[in-house]
């Protein structure tokens, strides 16, 4: 599922997505299995209802304290990364919110960094949510394999979240 949020960014513009069933199609087309398809899709459309979740968040300064089934899914690395994010002024706790509750939508065990930064990358695509070229660059590493930002598809990507 992971792989089909990464193709959407690298292909489609947020507000030039096509329709799911056509969408749909398009995957199949480039691949993709009928079940992630249909995981990635419903994934999506949770995060458009995900805001609608948050309260009103008020004030800097608060610490976020995560419930126990959210220390469990969300790695210690990966609850730092999100207040890293946040304390660079790259989120805010709306976005943080958001990213929380879709990280908690995936069927996967625990979340790592290199998961997170996919889920995030998705929420501001979905957003359009404007970030810092660094955050943006660090969002795209990916420490598991080492990868440079230099790549013809982190450049698609960062071309399409930087305009």
């Amino acid at each position: 599922m992971i792989d089909i949020l990464v193709y959407l960014f690298e292909n489609y513009q947020p507000d030039a997505c096509p329709a799911p069933a056509v969408l749909t199609q398009k995957l199949a087309a480039a691949g993709f299995e009928a079940d992630d398809i249909s995981a990635a899709l419903l994934w999506l459309d949770g995060l458009g209802h995900a805001e609608s979740l948050v309260p009103m968040l008020h004030g800097t300064g608060a610490i976020r304290i995560y419930t126990a089934a959210e220390q469990e899914k969300l790695s210690t690395e990966a609850r730092g990364f999100l207040a890293f994010l946040e304390h660079a002024e790259a989120i805010d706790a709306v976005l943080r919110e958001t990213i929380i509750e879709r990280a908690l939508a995936l069927p996967t065990v625990t979340i790592s960094v290199d998961r997170l930064k996919v889920i995030v990358l998705a929420v501001v695509w979905r957003r359009q949510h404007a970030i810092d070229a660094l955050i943006l660059e660090e969002l795209l590493a990916d420490d598991e394999f080492d990868a440079e930002v230099d790549s013809p598809t982190d450049a698609a990507v960062m071309r399409i979240l930087l305009n």
